[in-house]
């Protein structure tokens, strides 16, 4: 499994981030093509996506992972 994916604020700007990594992996102006991005990269590594909102809180999380605890359904 490979990192997780995180869509973070920077600036006025949106960045993707491996877990872990002091450095973006790439950067976008607007946070949907950075999301579309992120989301990519953690389903080629079965990893979490986690979008965070304009003030650093996490908003969403997508598992793109073996999900240990599947919904009933």
């Amino acid at each position: 499994m490979g990192k997780n994916q995180h869509v973070v604020p920077n600036g006025s700007a949106w960045s993707v981030k491996g877990a872990g990594n002091s450095k973006a992996t790439k950067n976008f102006s607007t946070k949907q093509p950075a999301i579309n991005y992120a989301r990519e990269i953690s389903r080629n590594q079965k990893s979490e996506l986690v979008i965070h909102n304009k003030d650093g809180r996490i908003a969403q999380k997508d598992s793109h992972g073996h999900d240990p605890h599947p919904p009933n359904g």
